[in-house]
Parts: structure tokens; C-alpha cells; sequence
């Protein structure tokens, strides 16, 4: 009976999540079309930001209560599993159209700030010099580069109203806002009911707490970004796509870290440089598929390119538990 219970539980945090990927993708596409805005910056902004929620959460806990490993940690796997996961499944089943503003600004950027949490962290480890801390005035320059990149995507976000309106339904704003709000919370709901159960059915089949964590509880967090992806490309929206998870990981990053490192100095000494080398790679990998790619395309090639990649450091996380 807890078998079937359990399942259906799977089930409904499922659907919910298709569900709520489903409006989320609708309503921000419709604020796209009626303000002109790019709908990479509106993945980039709201959706990236929405999707990012249970991030902001755990981190901001762990920082309150003085756990650094937590914060960052829950940081850098999100960002190595939407960047590896989320994108090269996206990719796999449907390609991304690439514009020269993402090749030139967008991923490149991402990649930077990357180098720059962990220049700014790890000082310590990969200078030689200084510790391995994120100070508070650290955490404010990831603030100001966030506020400064948040502001020129907004104010270099418009298109023409031909673009805007090519394609889709565009519904009145209030309906287009609770469609978005509405979605953000069924995946947040979805998410954590089918991490919930998930988890509960590995530990029913034995397996243990740190292989959990590594599989079920990593992929089941970013469960919110990889279904808006896949329901925003299957809708012909790559931009809003590829925009939710290059503004997921740059809300990461520089938000979450910035605003945790605020409340307290961060630590980076439990991180592990595997960790941190595998987000770098993810970076550059993004970096040569968006100058590589065929037709302006994150294609399929890319796409498995990423996914072997997370295959390999999810063998790796296993083999050293």
C-alpha cells in the first residue's frame, strides 16, 4: 500500500511540474510579446528567477545558521547540473537557436562570473595567497555585477514589434502574471513532492543517504529549470530556454551567493576543486558549442556532449562515496 501511495505521489509532483512548466513558459512568452522585451532576458529575469526559488531558500538558510557548505554547495551543484543536465537534455531533443548576443555577451559572461565566484572564494587554493572565504565586501562586488547585468539586458531587451508579435497567444497582463505565478508555485510544489517521494522510494529499495543525495535529491532540485526548458524549446521558445537556465546560474551565483555572503562570510574550504573545475568546464563547454555549433544551434551534438560530461562526474560522486 505505501508502494502504490508513493507512486502516485511521483505521479501527481509529475504532472505538476509539466503543468506549471506548461503556464510559466505561456505567461512569459505573452509579457514578452506585449512589452517587446526579448524573451531571453524574460527567461533570463522572471523565469530564471522563479525557477530559482528552492536555491534561494536553501541557501539563505544555510547562511543564517552558519553552514557555508550548504550555501555554496547547493549552488554549484545546481549550476553543474542545469548547465550538463538541463541543457544538453534540452539540446538532445530539441536544438537552440544561439543569437550573436548570447555568443558574444550572454555565455561568455556566465562563464566569467563562474571564474570570478571562485576567484573571489578561493583565493586561498588557487593563488596561494589569502583564504578561502567570501567576504562580505566579495559578496558586494557579485552584488553590483548582478545589478549591472540585470540592467543592461532590461535596457537592451527590446524588440521590434514585428518579432513581438510573431507567433502565440498573447493574453491580458493580469491573466499572463497569475499564469506565470501560478506555474512558478506548481513547480516549486511539483518539485519538492516528487523529490519527497523519490526519495522515500530509494530508501525503500536501500539505497543509501549519500547516493540519495548525489542522484535523487540533485536532479529533483533542478526539476523546475529541466521541465521549463524542455516546455519552452517543444514550444519553438529556445530563447526563453536557454535564458531560464543562463539566468538561473547567474541568479546563483551572484544573488544567492552575494546576499548569503552578506548575512556571513562564506567559506569555500569544503569545496571540493572537483567541483569547481567541473562548473568551469561546463562554462567552456558552453563557450565552444555557442562558436562551434552548426546553423546558430545548440544541437543535438552539443547537447550529448554536455549530458556525457554530467554522466562522467555523476560516475566520478559515486565511485568516491
Amino acid at each position: 500500500m505505501e508502494t502504490i501511495q508513493v507512486i502516485l505521489f511521483l505521479l501527481l509532483g509529475l504532472a505538476l511540474i509539466v503543468i506549471g512548466a506548461d503556464k510559466l513558459v505561456d505567461g512569459a512568452s505573452s509579457i514578452a510579446r506585449r512589452f517587446r522585451i526579448s524573451e531571453f532576458v524574460i527567461g533570463m529575469t522572471i523565469v530564471g528567477i522563479g525557477t530559482s526559488a528552492p536555491e534561494l531558500v536553501v541557501s539563505l538558510v544555510g547562511a543564517v545558521e552558519g553552514n557555508a557548505d550548504i550555501a555554496v554547495g547547493n549552488v554549484v551543484g545546481s549550476n553543474i547540473i542545469n548547465t550538463l543536465f538541463g541543457l544538453g537534455a534540452t539540446a538532445l531533443i530539441f536544438p537552440m537557436l544561439i543569437t550573436r548576443g548570447n555568443r558574444r555577451i550572454d555565455i561568455p559572461m556566465h562563464l566569467g562570473f563562474t571564474a570570478l565566484v571562485f576567484g573571489l572564494g578561493m583565493t586561498g587554493a588557487l593563488l596561494g595567497f589569502g583564504d578561502n572565504t567570501l567576504s562580505r565586501i566579495d559578496a558586494g562586488i557579485l552584488l553590483l555585477a548582478f545589478t549591472g547585468y540585470i540592467w543592461y539586458h532590461l535596457s537592451h531587451g527590446k524588440v521590434s514589434a514585428e518579432e513581438a508579435e510573431a507567433g502565440g497567444v498573447v493574453y491580458r497582463n493580469w491573466i499572463a502574471v497569475l499564469m506565470m505565478v501560478l506555474g512558478i508555485l506548481a513547480l516549486i510544489f511539483g518539485g519538492r513532492l516528487f523529490v519527497d517521494n523519490a526519495t522515500r522510494m530509494a530508501r525503500m529499495l536501500g539505497a543509501s543517504d549519500k547516493f540519495i543525495a548525489i542522484t535523487v535529491l540533485a536532479i529533483g532540485t533542478s526539476l523546475p529549470e529541466l521541465a521549463t526548458c524542455i516546455v519552452a524549446a517543444a514550444k519553438k521558445r529556445g530563447q526563453l530556454a536557454l535564458g531560464n537556465i543562463i539566468g538561473s546560474n547567474i541568479f546563483n551565483l551572484l544573488l544567492i551567493l552575494g546576499i548569503s555572503g552578506l548575512l556571513t562570510p562564506l567559506s569555500f574550504s569544503g569545496m571540493d576543486r572537483a567541483d569547481a573545475l567541473v562548473l568551469l568546464v561546463a562554462g567552456i563547454l558552453l563557450v565552444t558549442a555557442s562558436w562551434t555549433g552548426r546553423n546558430n544551434k545548440l544541437d543535438r551534438f552539443d547537447g550529448a556532449l554536455l549530458l556525457l560530461n554530467w554522466l562522467g562526474y555523476m560516475a566520478w560522486l559515486i565511485y568516491n562515496l
